[in-house]
């Protein structure tokens, strides 16, 4: 299997694996088709694993192999992790600012962004949206970092990477498609609208991998860019999230679960 996709087009390599992590969306969407409701405890659960990965993708996948990859160049090592890695949490917060979107947090949550008329389920398949583009970026520069030959990047470790997005995306395709199904849209439109909200996935691990090629000078700083867009998403939305309805300790079990299974991932296969 690794050897078949290290003989593809990076590029393609990008887009096989975001499509993957795609697929996993509209799986965890379908959970629509069996129940309309879902324990919150295990959502939450859920919720936490999916933290937990993303926590360990964005050190193991992301900032350790642009510390590496910094070493020896003008500036410290530390320099464009640091630098890469605030920017991307300040990219994230700006566009939080800006795009209309809603949090899963029942119905006493507030839109965010600017001021608009659009429907509720709009804006909460925006705010997954939103939250699924920094994934898919860091799938496509981890493949285009291996593509480049640059020390500590590796085909393997970028399909570990994709690997684990995608199974924590399960979850997320579930946050969308069930709370539409409890606005009140058929279960067809809550999977359609669901697994959509993946669809930016593919797009931005395109452009990662293709950036990275073109411009590989840039690389340690979009490896950190990556990670820090997804530590803000963690941060900001789904710890808050898994851990306010009482469920905490679940949540919290979710999250060292999914930083395990990750870390194992990483290593294994990286």
């Amino acid at each position: 299997m690794i050897t078949y996709v290290e003989n593809l087009n990076p590029v393609v390599q990008a887009l096989v694996g975001t499509l993957f992590t795609w697929f996993m969306t509209a799986l965890g969407a379908g959970a629509v088709f069996i129940r309309k409701e879902m324990s919150r405890r295990m959502l939450d659960g859920m919720l936490g694993f999916a933290s937990g990965v993303m926590i360990a993708a964005s050190f193991w996948s992301l900032l350790a192999p642009a510390i590496e990859l910094a070493e020896g160049q003008a500036l410290p090592a530390w320099v464009p992790a640091v630098v890469g890695f605030l920017l991307g949490g300040a990219f994230l917060r700006l566009a939080d600012r800006l795009l209309p979107h809603l949090h899963s947090g029942g119905p006493s949550a507030s839109p965010e962004g600017v001021p608009t008329s659009w429907r509720r389920s709009t804006l909460l398949i925006l705010a997954i949206t939103l939250h699924n583009f920094p994934e898919g970026l860091a799938v496509g520069v981890a493949f285009g970092a291996a593509a480049a030959g640059m020390s500590g990047a590796t085909v393997a470790g970028a399909l570990a990477l994709a690997v684990g997005i995608g199974i924590q995306n399960l979850p997320e395709g579930m946050a969308v498609s069930v709370p539409l199904r409890r606005e009140g849209l058929t279960r067809l439109k809550s999977f359609w609208y669901g697994q959509i909200s993946g669809m930016v996935e593919p797009v931005a691990g395109v452009l990662g991998a293709t950036a990275v090629i073109v411009a590989q000078p840039i690389l340690p700083y979009a490896l950190a860019f990556a990670a820090g867009a997804m530590i803000f998403v963690v941060a900001e939305e789904l710890i808050p999230e898994g851990g306010r309805n009482g469920n905490l300790h679940t949540a919290t079990t979710g999250v060292m679960l999914g930083f395990a299974l990750m870390m194992l991932l990483d290593v294994a296969l990286g």
